[in-house]
């Protein structure tokens, strides 16, 4: 894009408002639309323009990014009543932000492209809020060449860690990986800060004196030390929505012949931690299931639910 692009976001979410956020800063044209539009009050004030549908986004918009909550939000948005698809030729590109369906993905991008012409980048971010607002996130991204480039200049605004996987989909497969490592970290780290505070060491000088060896990460340094605190609110990202992602990890093992243990324990864990109410709790808070099972099991009510091992049930 030799010219800077006019943007439209939809999905002001957690992660969406700091991406907003972001491309403001940066100097972008933003238009915004969220599905409660309550949520626009964060980003208007700093110069986004809102608007009333997907549609009108896309037509006062050359690239429109996503970042919704799943699959079939993406395609709401994208081809429901006033959705992008609507308003004709007029955004050049998509780029979706949002952690999706590879396959699904693959067939709303081929839909969009013979309705409208429109290039299809799917690149699902990691990183949080704090990177994205910072620039500093990782995003992991599918679509043909052509496309990648014309969406790279936006993406590296944006993120610190920009690669292309492959073509429409590679993202999301990616992501798909991404979400198995972080969904079967966060449960690790729980384990892990309850053993050290069981056993009587100085949970808070774990990630310090760790650092630099085999278990060193940014999970190590930047979560576990959310967890020891008890540092929950504001939430940063939201339970729900981890334990969405370990079941498509799930999923797509299982649709790949194979059988993961350790990604089926993750699920089991994160349905018992959002069956205790928790459904918009901080993902770090599942230390929160392992203590509410403790107490139950001081007081002989018994481990609570989701405790009992073995797998979720589909």
């Amino acid at each position: 894009m030799t010219t800077r692009p006019r943007i439209g976001f939809i999905g002001i979410g957690i992660m969406g408002e700091a991406m907003t956020r972001r491309l403001l800063d940066k100097g972008y044209a933003v238009t915004v639309w969220n599905l409660e539009p309550e949520r626009l009050d964060c980003v208007v004030p700093h110069g986004a323009v809102p608007a009333a549908s997907p549609a009108e986004v896309a037509a006062v918009s050359d690239v429109v990014m996503l970042c919704v909550l799943h699959m079939a939000a993406v395609e709401a948005c994208i081809f429901g009543e006033n959705g992008v698809a609507s308003a004709g030729p007029g955004a050049r590109l998509i780029i979706d932000l949002s952690t999706a369906d590879p396959e699904g993905t693959r067939r709303a991008a081929a839909r969009l492209q013979a309705m409208t012409g429109a290039g299809w980048v799917d690149a699902p971010v990691s990183g949080g809020p704090a990177l994205a607002r910072s620039g500093a996130m990782t995003v992991m991204a599918g679509g043909s060449e052509a496309d990648f480039e014309q969406a790279r200049p936006l993406l590296e605004e944006m993120a610190a860690n920009v690669t292309r996987m492959g073509p429409v989909g590679a993202g999301q497969t990616t992501k798909i990986i991404n979400q198995a490592i972080v969904g079967t970290g966060y449960v690790v780290m729980t384990e892990a800060l309850l053993l050290a505070e069981a056993a009587g060491i100085d949970a808070s000088r774990l990630p310090q004196c760790l650092a630099g060896g085999h278990a060193d990460s940014s999970l190590l340094q930047r979560l576990y030390p959310q967890m020891q605190q008890r540092a929950f609110e504001p939430p940063s990202s939201y339970a729900r929505q981890l334990l969405k992602d370990l079941k498509a990890v799930k999923q797509f093992s299982r649709e790949l012949g194979l059988d993961l243990a350790v990604i089926e324990q993750a699920v089991a864990r994160y349905a018992a931690y959002v069956a205790l109410g928790h459904e918009m709790s901080d993902s770090a808070g599942v230390v929160k299931l392992y203590e509410h099972e403790a107490r139950e099991t001081k007081s002989g009510v018994g481990a609570g639910a989701g405790a009992a091992p073995g797998r979720e049930r589909d």
